[in-house]
């Protein structure tokens, strides 16, 4: 493995033929801020109408490559690009019709994907989102941004934001209109439980969704009954009969992955296992407790049984 001082950054800009991304992309390697002097590697691996001119670059340290036959995506080739071009960060153009296991398997070893941006053009959106639908979910999956470019007044953002948020709940959306104005996507996501319900089962996938709600606002689930699947864990500062229930969330990208948990008491004496998958109900108290910085959720514990991990065991928001 490479030393992480050494890993070479990946600036991923996805989205279909004639998208915008070509132009974006241009633009950012004007931007003095971003286009320092350091040697770009920029690989182009969907060539559009537009075409880069390195002229306008106020640096040009900059080796464009291109790759437009699939077959020549591979982790060989690319690897000897980078080596060849000695690049201190990547920018890749990359192809709407290729997937993301595609990228993620010609990734050298030596890279790390640092910014991933979905460019989409509002006026063949809703086409290619009815016609090649695989394809739309691969990129919002994959995304931190999608950016709606050529968007127009008479379009109503609720019908992008549903067809974004029924993919990805993290993902940032911006609507650039075709006068040149841009707004951000403020329209709130209902949680997909009912806080309402006396009792509230809460799914593997929506875990972490739902972590961070009833640490935001834990009055909110003051007095109810809870179901969900967790790891458990103790240490020797937990006082008698209490433990911890949670899952590990990544927010964004692996290196935020940490155990995110709520405190759990039992009045019986029965205790799982350290590090064990359980199926807990109990009902939630919002007090002050010693594992607290003050107030939080407190799960009394009315039920255990023994769990399989969940398909999927590091929670996400999406």
């Amino acid at each position: 493995m490479p030393d992480q001082n050494d890993v070479i950054p990946i600036y991923l800009f996805l989205g279909f033929l004639e998208s915008g991304k070509t132009k974006f992309i241009q633009e950012t390697l004007e931007d003095r801020r971003f286009n320092k002097g350091e040697k770009t590697l920029l690989l182009i691996c969907e060539e559009g109408i537009e075409e880069y001119d390195v002229s306008r670059m106020p640096n040009k340290n900059i080796i464009i490559h291109v790759i437009d036959n699939k077959e020549d995506f591979t982790m060989e080739n690319f690897t000897k690009i980078l080596e060849d071009s000695g690049a201190e960060r990547i920018v890749v153009e990359y192809n709407g019709m290729w997937t993301m296991d595609d990228f993620l398997k010609a990734m050298p070893d030596e890279t790390t994907v640092a910014q991933v941006m979905c460019f989409v053009d509002a006026t063949t959106f809703m086409n290619y989102n009815s016609n090649m639908r695989s394809l739309v979910v691969d990129k919002f999956n994959s995304t931190e941004m999608v950016v709606f470019n050529r968007f127009e007044k008479s379009y109503d953002p609720n019908d992008f934001h549903k067809i974004v948020r029924g993919v990805s709940r993290r993902a940032e959306i911006v609507y650039e209109y075709s006068d040149g104005q841009i707004a951000y996507d403020d329209i709130e996501d209902p949680l997909p439980f009912d806080v309402e319900a006396d009792e509230i089962i809460i799914e593997d996938k929506d875990f972490a969704l739902w972590y961070r709600d009833i640490m935001d606002d834990p009055f909110k689930y003051d007095g109810k009954t809870m179901t969900f699947k967790a790891l458990t864990a103790k240490n020797g500062k937990f006082p008698e009969n209490t433990y911890a229930v949670g899952r590990h969330i990544m927010t964004c990208c692996v290196e935020d992955i940490q155990y995110c948990w709520m405190v759990a008491q039992t009045d019986n004496g029965t205790e799982p296992q350290n590090k064990e998958w359980i199926t807990v109900t109990g009902k939630i108290s919002v007090q002050k407790h010693k594992l607290y910085k003050g107030k939080g959720p407190v799960l009394f514990v009315q039920k255990i049984e023994k769990a399989e991990a969940p398909d999927q065991p590091v929670a996400t928001f999406y």
